[in-house]
Order: structure tokens, then C-alpha cells, then sequence
């Protein structure tokens, strides 16, 4: 399988080139990046997009910003190549477009806010409690340079929570040095508490499920999966 990093140089786009570098059945076979810098010497950069989703991909990595992410999902699909966007800042508004474009194009999407599977696992937990204790609230917390607030992780958390038939939870978002990705998730009940935490002490966690969601997005039927839920659903029967 021949798979493309975009946004290479950035933290998970090298957790990502080195991931998919060290993967069976795989070749990290192109990067993307502003000057078309590669992190990797035996692997060709690319500053310009056409070219790059040009270069006989399967699968591309998108691990941009927005909303030049936009324009590397959009290249994607009309290249016949599924993308699978770990890159965050999109509205609901635009994974609605997105999912349109998958439909027509015929082509599965992945959308990830996040990697790691305790996350994932976070997210499932959050579904099911929140059918038992229904009043919840979330508190993100994330390294000073994260440009979304509140985080695409707690946004789909809340999602879950709802799609459970409890109210929306708020969100509260802390950006701090020192840190890298942590959410919990309070749910409160008559006279007791229940904490959900998850922490990403360092990027190296996203590796695994960046890898799982490649593979995973082969194999998915057209249209846009959210989150790593398919692929946990797997690891889980």
C-alpha cells in the first residue's frame, strides 16, 4: 500500500511518516510540505499538491491545518485516493461537505480527531455511562500551541454523549506548556462521580492507530467514518 503524508514536517506528521515507515505491507511513498521539505531522505517531497496526489497514492495522511486541510481532502477524493484527515479546525458544516464528497465520489474517508485508541476507548466508555448518569462535563487539556479550542476529541466526545440521548455537556478547554493531550470526562449523580481520564504523554501514542486507520480505510464502503470506532469495534470481537 502506498501511502502519502501531508503536513509531514509538523509533530504528528512525523509521528505519522515514521508509524507508517515502520508498518508491514505498507511504503510511506510521498510527503507534502510547505517547501516540499522531506523528514525522511529516501522519500519524495512535494510543495505542490496536484503533484503530490499525483504520485500514485492509495492513501494520504492529511496531518495539515486548517483549512488547507480542506484542500488536501478535496484533491484527494477527486484523485480516487482515500484521505485520512488527522488534521483539526473542520466545522460540522464542512465534514457535511466532505461526506457529500464521499458519497459521490464513491471513495471512503476517514476523519480522526484523534488516534489514540485509550482515546477511542475514552469516547466508547463516554457513550455508555452516559446512558446511566446523563449529566456530564468535559475539561480538555492541551499543549499552548494547539490552535482549536475546544479540541476535535472533546467535540466528538460530546457528540457520543448526546447521540446517547443525554444533554450536550459543556466543554472546558486549557492550554497550558507542559502538557500534550488529556481529557476527562465528570459525569455526576446523586451523592457520586464518575471520571473518565485519558492522557497522551507523548505523541508516540497516535502511531499505532494512525497505522490501524490506514488499514481500516480500504477496507471501509464509501463514505466518511468519523473517529477510530470501526476499528476498536474489530479489535473488540
Amino acid at each position: 500500500m502506498r501511502v502519502g503524508v501531508a503536513g509531514a514536517l509538523g509533530r504528528l506528521g512525523r509521528v505519522a511518516c515514521a508509524a507508517i515507515e515502520a508498518a508491514n505491507e505498507m511504503t510511506l511513498a510521498a510527503v507534502y510540505t510547505r517547501r516540499g521539505d522531506s523528514p525522511l531522505p529516501h522519500v519524495h517531497g512535494f510543495e505542490d499538491l496536484d503533484a503530490f496526489v499525483a504520485a500514485g497514492l492509495d492513501v494520504i495522511v492529511d496531518c495539515t491545518v486548517y483549512p488547507a486541510t480542506v484542500d488536501v481532502a478535496r484533491a484527494a477524493l477527486d484523485s480516487g485516493i482515500s484521505p485520512v484527515i488527522g488534521a483539526t479546525g473542520w466545522t460540522d458544516e464542512d465534514l457535511l461537505v466532505l461526506a457529500d464528497r464521499c458519497d459521490d465520489a464513491g471513495i471512503a474517508a476517514m476523519f480522526v480527531p484523534n488516534f489514540s485508541f485509550g482515546a477511542a476507548l475514552m469516547m466508547r466508555f463516554a457513550a455508555q455511562a452516559a446512558r446511566v448518569m446523563p449529566r456530564a462535563e468535559i475539561v480538555e487539556l492541551h499543549h499552548e500551541t494547539k490552535r482549536d479550542a475546544p479540541s476535535g476529541t472533546a467535540k466528538l466526545t460530546a457528540r457520543r454523549i448526546h447521540d446517547a440521548g443525554a444533554p450536550l455537556p459543556a466543554i472546558h478547554s486549557v492550554r497550558l506548556p507542559g502538557l500534550v493531550a488529556h481529557q476527562e470526562t465528570i459525569f455526576g449523580g446523586i451523592g457520586e462521580t464518575l471520571t473518565l481520564r485519558h492522557d497522551s504523554l507523548a505523541r508516540d501514542s497516535f502511531g499505532p492507530g494512525i497505522v490501524a486507520a490506514v488499514r481500516a480505510v480500504r477496507t471501509q464502503p464509501p463514505g466518511l467514518t468519523v473517529g477510530l470506532d470501526a476499528v476498536v469495534e474489530r479489535m473488540l470481537a
